[in-house]
């Protein structure tokens, strides 16, 4: 009896230091698939406005309170981003606390732009909480920036230029524009051929 529980035993932690290294092998190819994969950021379509170009310049009316200017040197030094969206488009809807979140860590100014009529809006902002944010709405816009589809966002530096821009699907998305800005890239694509191409 006593020799069948020690084979028992030594049988148990055999399986177990063998489990134990099948998990570290499993570790080892999880870290190598994901420095194989590559960070996606947000698209852009090629159409538009080039990175590097002066955003044009807009005054436009401002859903919740005074004019919005877009484009041109900003008096507060902030880059302004500029999100793009529809009451009717879910993801924008979702991704909004996502926005309020990284503009303020950011320290960046944030204007929501769509367009229509304002009475398609007004339920929206009020429904969403968003009448604390500029809400423009000009059909122009959206075609000067090349939006074809949503939600799409544009970063615009404090002097007027354009640093970033593409369609955001996801927080990360919207966090590549910033970085490429950062980096001085049109994209986390191009960052990731030129790192590539080194």
């Amino acid at each position: 009896m006593e020799q069948t529980l020690l084979i028992s035993n030594i049988l148990l932690w055999l399986l177990v230091i063998g489990l134990s290294v099948a998990v570290l092998l499993l570790a080892r190819q999880v870290g190598v698939l994901h420095e194989r994969i590559t960070p996606v950021g947000a698209l852009m379509i090629g159409k538009g406005l080039r990175v590097g170009e002066a955003a044009p310049g807009f005054r436009l009316a401002n859903l919740n309170g005074p004019e919005v200017t877009i484009g041109g040197t900003q008096a507060d030094g902030r880059s302004t981003l500029l999100f793009f969206l529809s009451p009717t488009c879910p993801v924008c809807a979702s991704l909004l606390p996502t926005l309020r979140t990284l503009v303020r860590q950011e320290n960046l100014a944030l204007i929501l732009a769509s367009d229509g009529t304002p009475d398609e809006h007004i339920g929206f902002i009020a429904r969403k909480g968003l009448s604390d944010l500029p809400y423009v709405l000009s059909t122009e816009l959206g075609i000067r920036f090349g939006v074809s589809k949503l939600p799409y966002a544009a970063l615009i530096d404090a002097g007027g230029v354009l640093r970033a821009h593409g369609l955001v699907n996801n927080r990360e998305h919207l966090e590549s524009l910033i970085e490429a800005e950062r980096e001085g890239v049109a994209s986390i694509q191009d960052f990731v051929k030129r790192g590539n191409a080194q």
